[in-house]
């Protein structure tokens, strides 16, 4: 980066709540714990997914990349974020800062993409279900799931580029807890309108689009529920589809009110707890929804025990 425009490559100093040591050791302890349970709960549905015949289906193919998707998103904040809450610097490399940023947008975008091919999913199963194998190929499940990951990497690509190019005037200090873009968007000593307009483009085709399609699906899936006579049937869909909407209400709403609002609009305080809520709660209440709210994982995850069981005894 150019050093005569304030965008050195130094390192950048994270303030989390560093005015407020004793908050902050209540929000390190709980992050870890959240942490550890997004490590072993995301895991646990990726390796029962596979293991499990019975789950070798569209929703859990979809479910392992999301997943794994949370696996390398928390992965990519929270070790840096506990370094810095326990450690007495609170620096992180230039360096590091740009993977953080650029990972953190990549499988972001990419969650939001994967959160309304799911939907679509949820919607042939439940209105089309004589078709569903038929719609929902392997094929076209794949080319969903890449699509959504590549949509993810050419929207941090964009986001990166322009946020990095912004002069800085040597401001090294950002009042969040990891390299996020509206911090380091603060940090910048101008005004771009080039910016801004991006930021909102890319709002609307990965926030805004998706939870559309994702509202208009859960439209026909509603008026399809209310013709369904058996109550056994009207239940499991409820279940799967009351997960994967409450997990729809919890990450965007946090992030569109994060990112589509004006950046001035939104205190240092409140962006801190929203950043906290969809970079390390959702991705710990994913596996907890989608297990605690469905049989057929509960299932899964005994058949695999029992059979464990089995071969260790003989």
């Amino acid at each position: 980066m150019d050093t005569n425009n304030g965008s050195s490559t130094t390192d950048f100093i994270l303030l989390g709540f560093s005015d407020r040591p004793q908050l902050e050791r209540i929000i390190s302890g709980l992050v870890f714990i959240f942490y550890i349970v997004t490590l072993v709960g995301n895991t646990t549905i990726i390796l029962v997914s596979y293991l499990d015949a019975q789950l070798h289906t569209p929703m859990y193919f979809f479910l392992s990349n999301l997943s794994f998707l949370d696996l390398c998103y928390a992965t990519s904040i929270v070790p840096q974020m506990l370094v810095n809450l326990w450690g007495p610097s609170r620096s992180i490399t230039y360096g590091g800062c740009v993977l953080q940023f650029f990972f953190a947008l990549d499988l972001g975008a990419a969650e939001c993409l994967l959160l309304a091919v799911m939907a679509y999913d949820r919607y042939a199963a439940v209105c089309q279900p004589l078709h569903y194998t038929v719609i929902m190929h392997p094929q076209l499940c794949q080319k969903m799931v890449l699509t959504a990951w590549l949509g993810g990497l050419g929207s941090a690509l964009i986001l990166c580029s322009l946020t990095l190019k912004l002069p800085r005037c040597g401001h090294r200090e950002m009042d969040t807890f990891y390299c996020e873009m509206p911090a380091l968007i603060k940090m910048a000593c101008v005004y771009s309108k080039v910016m801004e307009i991006v930021v909102f483009a890319l709002g609307v085709v990965f926030l805004l689009a998706p939870i559309s399609l994702i509202l208009i699906s859960y439209g026909f899936i509603t008026q399809a529920v209310v013709r369904i006579k058996s109550e056994a049937r009207w239940r499991k869909v409820l279940n799967t589809c009351g997960s994967h909407l409450t997990i729809v209400t919890l990450f965007y709403g946090t992030v569109i009110y994060m990112y589509m609002k004006p950046q001035n609009s939104t205190s240092q305080d409140e962006g801190k707890f929203l950043s906290l809520f969809y970079t390390i709660i959702t991705p710990t209440l994913n596996p907890l929804i989608y297990t605690l709210r469905n049989k057929d994982v509960k299932n899964a995850v005994k058949r695999i025990m029992c059979v464990g069981k089995w071969s260790a005894k003989s």
